[in-house]
């Protein structure tokens, strides 16, 4: 696309082609390239390839869950009831999604107008992260034409679970409407966006309300099952509020990873605000996201204390958390410390990284490989569950990456007014040019 972009082509970042002329959705979808400019472009991407071959292999095994069942495509027992499409999908996708309520609190409750270049990053990084948490679950639970009976039907406000799946749905709901302004302005419905900036600080509180619950809830899930997850996993007390002040680093350390791949890979998409700002707003979000990591672990080291687990550090599994702790934690949070001092970028980028990776490793080892830890043996996932697990996330960087492609998150929409002095000083050039050739 670079060299498309660099040998002439027009990028769309606004309804007109040129006076008097609109771009058509057609072309918008094809980010104004003519269909032969796109498909050529498509098809030297190797990364496209990649995504081929495992979609021909992982779509039909979905297809293969649903047909034949679970038992089909992983080890699921009572011992081991959970496996990658929870563990992975729904605890490591959800933390990670917790940017669009704080982003959105941070620009339209505090007012943090120097965070709004990359606040609707975080929107869409919450709303995609959440949905395909969902098609997780789906994949786990099977029959999704039955997913409102449990909400509506089969009325269990007393239920975690019940919390969870109200929660989750209507705060996927509240992030739809947030992200929709950029979709409006990209359709041409301003009529449509106006009525979302106008409810813009309800749907902000209400997506702190919901966010906040049940990033809390998923983590009281275990207190269904006492003993089962290993102690320095695990507190009755705690258990809760360590999934929520865990989602807080994780969901920005998401939005500057993401942030630093799209960088790498579509510049092109960036504008001049956004390109200039970029580094300033990664800083900001590195500091948010030191500080949540030192709340986060001083409350696991209150818990331990609380709970008086000392002694499993003595342990295979203590250094197994130590482990954890390091990569998720300790080691990101010094890195943090110098590299937001000196400011230092690449280092401050790949602390984030290791936050995410951290993240994925702390939910993987509270839902499957510490649970039932007293067992002889530990559950390997059956490698369709790896298949499956792998295609839906490559579904999502998919989906991810044609979004970011069209619709105005890294760059801003112009309107009309905005390319009325642009067309003039195009006409005044092409004049300048008739006139020097001119005899």
């Amino acid at each position: 696309m670079k060299k498309l972009i660099a040998n002439g082509a027009t990028t769309v970042d606004s309804m007109q082609k040129a006076p008097g002329r609109n771009w058509t959705i057609m072309e918008k979808l094809f980010l104004g390239l003519t269909p032969q400019q796109y498909i050529g472009q498509a098809m030297r991407n190797p990364l496209n390839w990649i995504f081929g071959i495992i979609f021909a292999i992982g779509i039909p095994i979905i297809l293969g869950r649903f047909v034949f069942g679970l038992s089909w495509v992983t080890h699921s027992s009572n011992d081991y009831a959970w496996g990658l499409f929870l563990g992975f999908g729904l605890f490591g996708m959800v933390p990670l999604s917790s940017s669009g309520f704080q982003l959105g609190t941070a620009c339209e409750v505090f007012g943090r107008h120097d965070l709004e270049p990359i606040e609707r990053l975080g929107l869409l990084n919450g709303l995609l992260g959440y949905f395909f948490a969902v098609v997780f679950l789906m994949c786990d639970l099977g029959q999704p034409w039955r997913l409102p009976y449990p909400m509506v039907v089969s009325f269990g406000p007393a239920a975690v679970l019940f919390l969870v799946a109200w929660h989750v749905s209507t705060y996927l709901s509240v992030q739809i409407a947030e992200v929709s302004t950029s979709f409006f302005e990209w359709i041409g419905f301003p009529a449509g966006k106006r009525a979302i900036k106008r409810i813009t600080l309800g749907l902000t509180v209400s997506g702190i309300i919901l966010s906040t619950l049940h990033q809390g809830a998923l983590g009281a899930l275990f207190t269904y099952a006492p003993g089962k997850v290993h102690p320095l996993w695990y507190s009755s007390s705690f258990q809760w509020l360590h999934f929520f002040v865990s989602s807080l680093p994780g969901g920005l350390c998401m939005v500057i990873t993401v942030s630093t791949i799209a960088s790498l890979t579509m510049s092109w998409r960036f504008d001049k605000r956004f390109k200039d700002n970029l580094d300033r707003i990664t800083i900001s979000l590195a500091k948010g996201a030191s500080m949540g990591l030192a709340t986060y672990l001083t409350i696991k080291l209150i818990s331990i204390a609380h709970d008086n687990k000392w002694s499993y550090f003595a342990t295979g599994w203590g250094q197994w958390y130590l482990v954890e702790m390091m990569i998720g934690v300790i080691i990101p949070m010094a890195l943090f410390a110098y590299a937001i001092r000196n400011k230092h970028m690449t280092i401050i980028r790949f602390s984030a990284f290791l936050v995410v990776i951290g993240i994925f490793l702390n939910r993987l080892n509270t839902a499957l490989i510490t649970f039932n830890w007293k067992l002889p043996y530990r559950e390997i996932p059956h490698w369709r569950e790896f298949v499956i697990s792998l295609t839906v996330y490559c579904i999502y960087i998919v989906v991810y990456r044609f979004i970011l492609y069209r619709l105005p998150i890294f760059y801003q929409w112009r309107t009309q007014e905005e390319l009325a002095p642009a067309y003039v000083t195009e006409r005044e050039q092409s004049l300048r040019r008739a006139e020097a050739i001119a005899p």
